[in-house]
């Protein structure tokens, strides 16, 4: 293998792609819009819920308890009913999604310390959600309990629960760097899928192969200026991710550049494969949004816990390198982890990374078909 050649087929590339205006948007404004679209588009907190009250007691005790749910931030206290069957109407329409019902005795039996109920009626057509604002309303009625007078709470277990890493539980913090790991998995396998088949459609590929340029100079010239742009892009995503979305990096920026690297590699690797493959502009990408988004999307744990899918998923999933990308993302991000526990993950997703481009070289031919 000669460099001079290699640097010769990058040149061209790269002059090729700054002549093309919609490369250079899929390449630089693409990562950027997705990033904005689903960062600002995905998120798992659940706030402003539309609640309305239905307060038989009418004491200070339960306006007390209502302003503990109106004080959390978590629901919207929206109105008040005075008679049962307004609840249907409430949530068949939609304008609620919580009904808080107190009953005549509330404060009553507070005030004696005997145990009363407290009636709360979720809309369960969004069931995550109404998971979710179940686990909100247990945490507000529990703090109010406790800081009643005259009520002695005396648990068995007492609890006291810290939460490491993401301690204010904001869904953004992992949704971004997993995200990062998503945008650019479709973006880097997009850009080169296009690479080789554009040869073949525009009639120059005849021209290459009719030049000395061995196979592997080909396509390591062909990869290296989109290497440059998908690192570019990482930068850009993290720069993003830590100043505008606010995630903390608490681990090395230059080990996240590093393995960012290493995925990269794989990344364009697999669009070259596609495009030796494809053959055709259309066809590579359509099948590099395939078996990239997809897989990266879904099966990665970017937004799904790997370990609640069935047996024979999971082991499917060891087969996307997005799956490692996610989890070293996360734990540099979030967790500050080393290259020590990071290790697995990064030499598996270098194994990928040479297997695919070892299966692009060879599967490349330079003759005329």
């Amino acid at each position: 293998m000669k460099f001079i050649r290699v640097k010769a087929i990058a040149k061209k590339e790269l002059i090729q792609i700054w002549r093309d205006p919609l490369s250079l948007a899929m390449a630089f404004l693409m990562p950027v819009m997705l990033l904005f679209i689903f960062g600002y588009a995905i998120t798992l907190d659940v706030n402003n819920l539309k609640t309305v009250v239905y307060d038989l007691d009418k004491s200070s005790l339960s306006r007390e308890l209502v302003d503990s749910f109106r004080a959390s931030g978590n629901f919207e206290v929206v109105g008040n009913i005075h008679e049962q069957k307004e609840i249907d109407s409430y949530l068949d329409s939609g304008k609620a999604f919580v009904v808080i019902s107190i009953p005549k005795d509330f404060s009553e039996k507070l005030k004696t310390g005997r145990d009363t109920s407290l009636q709360v009626i979720v809309d369960g057509s969004d069931s995550n959600t109404a998971t979710i604002a179940l686990g909100y309303i247990s945490a507000i009625t529990d703090m109010y309990s406790q800081r009643i007078k005259g009520v002695r709470i005396t648990p068995l277990i007492d609890p006291r629960v810290r939460v490491w890493y993401n301690p204010e539980l904001k869904s953004r913090n992992f949704i971004i760097p997993g995200l990062i790991a998503v945008i650019m998995a479709v973006i880097t396998a997009l850009l080169t899928s296009l690479t080789i088949a554009r040869e073949w459609e525009r009639g120059t590929m005849e021209q290459l192969i009719s030049t000395p340029v061995k196979v592997p100079e080909l396509i390591l010239g062909k990869l290296i200026p989109y290497f440059f742009i998908g690192f570019i892009d990482v930068i850009f995503s993290v720069l993003l991710a830590v100043f505008l979305f606010e995630v903390p990096l608490r681990g090395s920026p230059l080990l996240l550049m590093l393995l960012s690297s290493i995925f990269l590699f794989g990344g364009l690797s697999l669009g070259i494969l596609i495009s030796i493959v494809a053959k055709s502009q259309l066809v590579a990408s359509q099948i590099s949004m395939i078996a990239t988004f997809l897989p990266a999307f879904l099966l990665s744990g970017f937004m799904y816990s790997i370990s609640n899918m069935p047996k024979a998923l999971q082991i499917f999933t060891l087969a996307i390198p997005s799956r490692y990308f996610v989890t070293m993302l996360k734990g540099i991000f979030l967790k500050g982890s080393t290259l020590k526990l990071l290790l697995f993950e990064t030499m598996l997703l270098s194994a990928f990374g040479l297997f695919v481009f070892a299966v692009a070289n060879k599967k490349f031919r330079k003759k005329v078909i």
